[in-house]
C-alpha cells in the first residue's frame, strides 16, 4: 500500500516534526508513505470572501498538481463523514483488496479546501467538528492510519 499525505504549510514545530517522523517511521513496515507540503497563502485576520477563495483557490491548484492519477483521495473536510478507528481500518483494506494501491489524504490549511479539490476527491474524512491545527492534524491523521492498519493485521491496539 502506498500512502501520501498532502498538506499545505510548512510544519516548524519540533515536537509536531517528531510525531510525524515517529509515525511515518512505524508506518514504513506497512508500505510506503509519501509526505508532500505544499505552500500555504498567507491569510491575515482581514481577509475578505473573495481574497479567502483565491487563497484556498491557489493552494487548492499545488494540491491537485501533487495528486497522483488512479490515487484514491480521502480529504479531510470538516463537513466529511466522521467514523471510527475499525471503520478507517476497514475502508483502507477494502480500497486494497479492490485493487487500489494509492491512498492519498488532503489536509487543508487554516482556509480549508478549495471546491476544486474536494470535487477531485474520492470520499471526505472529519475527525471531528472541531477545528483542529492543520500541522496537528497530520500527527493525529498518522496515528489513525497506523492503528488502522494495526487492526487490518490483526495486532494489538489500544482503544
Amino acid at each position: 500500500m502506498n500512502i501520501t499525505i498532502i498538506s499545505v504549510g510548512k510544519i516548524k514545530e519540533k515536537y509536531i516534526k517528531q510525531g510525524i517522523d515517529e509515525y511515518t517511521k512505524r508506518l514504513s513496515r506497512y508500505g510506503k508513505i509519501n509526505s508532500i507540503e505544499v505552500p500555504d497563502e498567507k491569510a491575515p485576520e482581514n481577509l475578505s470572501e473573495a481574497e479567502m477563495q483565491i487563497a484556498k483557490n491557489k493552494e487548492g491548484e499545488n494540491i491537485l498538481k501533487n495528486i497522483k492519477d488512479g490515487a484514491y483521495v480521502i480529504a479531510l473536510a470538516i463537513q466529511g463523514k466522521m467514523i471510527s478507528s475499525e471503520q478507517l481500518a476497514k475502508k483502507i483494506q477494502s480500497l486494497a483488496t479492490s485493487g487500489t494501491s494509492h491512498i492519498t489524504f488532503i489536509i487543508g490549511g487554516s482556509l480549508g479546501l478549495s471546491q476544486e479539490v474536494i470535487k477531485r476527491s474520492d470520499y471526505q474524512l472529519s475527525f471531528s467538528p472541531m477545528t483542529f491545527p492543520h500541522q496537528l492534524m497530520k500527527v493525529i491523521l498518522l496515528e489513525q492510519v497506523y492503528r488502522g492498519l494495526r487492526i487490518i493485521k490483526g495486532e494489538p491496539y489500544h482503544k
